[in-house]
């Protein structure tokens, strides 16, 4: 698996967003902010609840200058059909049907044939910053991706619960 500091794999992917199959690539995102969180599988009963919270903050995300993009396994088909049922998303859900990208970020289960859990934040350098990998049993929370991503974008120590807004250390 990749670690902190280590230079975010590129990719070209074909995603889904709001009625329309694009294709979108990391580098198109240099000097920005971007979380990058994969999921198992569309249709799943975790997964939902996690891509539609991300979705409904998704503004507190602009507001710190991040992208958004989701990624799994399935089909752009199977995400445009998948979006039509929760409703819209703010933010692409990308197919790595082929399985690299979950591979290079080192959260493919090659036995399940999914991706795992796990999230990242690349800073503009396209520098891994963050990344957080949990068992497919328990959900994301979001605020504490948007803490994380508020804290780095500090520059400095910030302690445990730290919020922004509150004092760092340096």
């Amino acid at each position: 698996m990749l670690s902190i500091n280590d230079k975010a794999p590129e990719f070209v992917l074909e995603g889904y967003i709001k009625d329309e199959i694009k294709t979108f690539k990391l580098a198109n995102y240099k000097n920005k902010w971007v979380v990058l969180f994969f999921y198992p599988l569309d249709f799943t009963f975790v997964c939902p609840t996690e891509v539609k919270a991300l979705s409904k903050q998704y503004d507190d995300f602009k507001r710190l200058g991040a992208e958004v993009f989701g990624i799994s396994v399935d089909s752009v088909y199977s995400h445009r059909s998948w979006s039509k049922e929760m409703g819209e998303l703010n933010f692409p859900l990308l197919s790595d049907f082929q399985k690299r990208i979950s591979h290079q970020f080192g959260v493919l289960d090659e036995e399940g044939g999914f991706a795992m859990r796990a999230t990242f934040i690349i800073d503009p350098e396209g520098k891994i910053r963050w990344l957080n990998v949990s068992s497919d049993d328990v959900g994301r929370n979001v605020d504490e991706i948007l803490r994380s991503l508020a804290a780095l974008q500090t520059g400095k120590l910030c302690p445990a619960e730290w919020a922004p807004g509150e004092k760092t250390l340096n």
